[in-house]
C-alpha cells in the first residue's frame, strides 16, 4: 500500500516536473522569437511581381509596417497603380518595370535598388506564372516557360542580391513556392515541377547561408483569394479548365483569404522560419506526401479522372479572362472577380 502511494506521489511530482518543463522551454522559445524578431522599419524589401495579387499585398502588410519598397513587373501600368497606393500609405516605393526572367533586368533591379537605398534587407521572390491544362497539350517549351519565371528569375535575383548580403553581412530572402512544389497537382505540371526546383534551392540556400547570416525562407502557400486566375495561362478545354481553377480559387473551403496570407508570410520571415506551410489543408497533403506519396499519387490520378479533357483548340494558349464562360461565373467565381479589382488583376 505504502509503495503505491509512493509511486503515485512520484508520478505526481513528475507530471508537475514535466509541466514546468513545458512551461519554460515554451517561454524560452517566445522570448527568443521576439528577440530575433525583424523590426521592418526604413528597411529596404524588394518583391518582384510586386505590383499585383499576392506580390501586391505583400507591399502593403510591409507598408503597414515602414518598410520602403522596390516592386516590380512586367506591366508598366501595374506598378504606377501599385506605386500610388503605397505611397499613400506613407512608404517610400521605388516601381520598376522589369522582366526578371532576364538575368539582365534582374541585376539591373538589384542595381537600381542599391543606387536608391544603399541597401538591400529582405528579398521577395514571388513573381511567378501558371499554365493550367492536361499534359497531353504542354509542350517542351511550356516546361521551359514556367522554369524561366519560376525558378530561373528567383536565382538571377539571388545572386544579384547575394554580394550586397554578404558586404552587410546580413540580409533575408523569401521564396514565395507552392503545395505544388511539395506535391505535384494534375493539369498544373509544369508549375508543379518549376515549384519543386525551387524548393529545393530554398532548402538548400537556408542551409548554405545561415552561418552568413542570411536567413531564408521558404513559403508553401495554398490556393488564395487574390483573383489572379483571370490572369493564368490556359490549355486545352479553355473555358473548362478555367471554370474548373476560378471556382476552386475562389471557394473559401478550398482557399485562403489572401491578405491573412501575406500577414502570415510577413510574420514568418520577421521570426526568421525556415519554411511555412500556409493552410491546414496544405499541411495535411505535404504530411501525407512524406508518409504515403503512393496514397496521394493514387488520390491525384483519381483527381485527374474529374478534370477536362483537351478542348479542340487544345494547343493554344489563352487567358482566363479570355475563358469565360456561364460555367465560371456565379456566387463563388465572383469572389475572384471582386479580388481582382481590389489586388490590381484587372
Amino acid at each position: 500500500m505504502e509503495n503505491n502511494s509512493n509511486q503515485g506521489l512520484f508520478s505526481g511530482k513528475t507530471a508537475l516536473w514535466a509541466a514546468a518543463g513545458l512551461g519554460l522551454y515554451a517561454a524560452a522559445r517566445h522570448f527568443y522569437k521576439e528577440m530575433i524578431k525583424f523590426d521592418f522599419q526604413d528597411k529596404v524589401v524588394v518583391i518582384t511581381g510586386g505590383a499585383r495579387g499576392l506580390g501586391l499585398l505583400l507591399a502593403r502588410e510591409l507598408a503597414a509596417k515602414g518598410a520602403n519598397l522596390v516592386i516590380c513587373s512586367r506591366n508598366g501600368e501595374q506598378i504606377e497603380v501599385a506605386e500610388q497606393e503605397l505611397r499613400q500609405m506613407g512608404s517610400i516605393v521605388l516601381g520598376l518595370k522589369a522582366d526578371v526572367s532576364d538575368q539582365r533586368d534582374a541585376s539591373r533591379v538589384i542595381e537600381a535598388t542599391i543606387s536608391q537605398f544603399g541597401r538591400i534587407d529582405l528579398l521577395i521572390n514571388n513573381a511567378g506564372v501558371m499554365l493550367v491544362g492536361p499534359e497531353n497539350v504542354m509542350d517542351v517549351e511550356d516546361y521551359k516557360t514556367a522554369m524561366d519565371t519560376n525558378f530561373w528569375a528567383a536565382l538571377y535575383m539571388i545572386k544579384a542580391a547575394l554580394p550586397h548580403f554578404h558586404e552587410q553581412k546580413e540580409g533575408r530572402i523569401a521564396n514565395i513556392c507552392s503545395i505544388g512544389g511539395k506535391v505535384a497537382v494534375p493539369h498544373l505540371l509544369p508549375y508543379s515541377v518549376s515549384k519543386f526546383a525551387m524548393v529545393a534551392l530554398s532548402e538548400g540556400l537556408h542551409a548554405e547561408l545561415k552561418k552568413d547570416n542570411i536567413h531564408v525562407t521558404t513559403v508553401i502557400p495554398n490556393l488564395m483569394r487574390t483573383g489572379s486566375p483571370r490572369n493564368v495561362s490556359l490549355k486545352g478545354d479553355h473555358e473548362a479548365e478555367y471554370a474548373w481553377f476560378k471556382i476552386a480559387g475562389s471557394s473559401p473551403v478550398l482557399s485562403q483569404d489572401a491578405a491573412q496570407a501575406a500577414a502570415d508570410i510577413v510574420d514568418a520571415i520577421a521570426y526568421q522560419e525556415t519554411e511555412i506551410v500556409l493552410t491546414n489543408t496544405a499541411k495535411m497533403a505535404v504530411a501525407l506526401q512524406g508518409a504515403s506519396p503512393s496514397l496521394v499519387s493514387l488520390a491525384a490520378s483519381i483527381a485527374n479522372r474529374f478534370l477536362p479533357k483537351s478542348g479542340p483548340e487544345g494547343a493554344v494558349i489563352r487567358k482566363g479572362y479570355e475563358s469565360e464562360s456561364d460555367k465560371s461565373k456565379g456566387k463563388v467565381a465572383s469572389i475572384s472577380d471582386r479580388a481582382a479589382l481590389q489586388n490590381n488583376e484587372t
